[in-house]
């Protein structure tokens, strides 16, 4: 039901909606859902994370970098590193933490 309820939140949301799906201890799996051109804006993770896209397309960016990331497509997002996520078109991501 995670999934369903984000894709609901998102109707009216101006911001990515992003709920837990799975959580212990020193791991966790979170469902971000986006509307097209929504960002999740700079910030830095203290857990090492991949990031897939599920559904649509995102534009991954870190530093001078930028990694287009098509349905079905990851990226390792590494410690303490600013990055942002911004959405191509309607998408669905799981962030994979550990």
């Amino acid at each position: 039901m995670t999934i369903s309820t984000i894709k609901q939140l998102l109707e009216s949301a101006d911001k990515p909606v992003a709920r837990a799906i799975f959580h212990q201890d020193h791991f966790r799996v979170l469902a971000i859902g986006f509307k097209k051109d929504m960002i999740l804006q700079d910030h830095k993770t203290p857990y090492e994370s991949k990031l897939v896209a599920i559904e649509g397309s995102v534009l991954y960016k870190q530093e001078d970098q930028e990694h287009l990331l098509k349905q079905y497509e990851e990226i390792m997002i590494p410690l303490n590193v600013v990055h942002s996520v911004v959405a191509l078109e309607d998408s669905l991501c799981l962030l994979i933490q550990c």
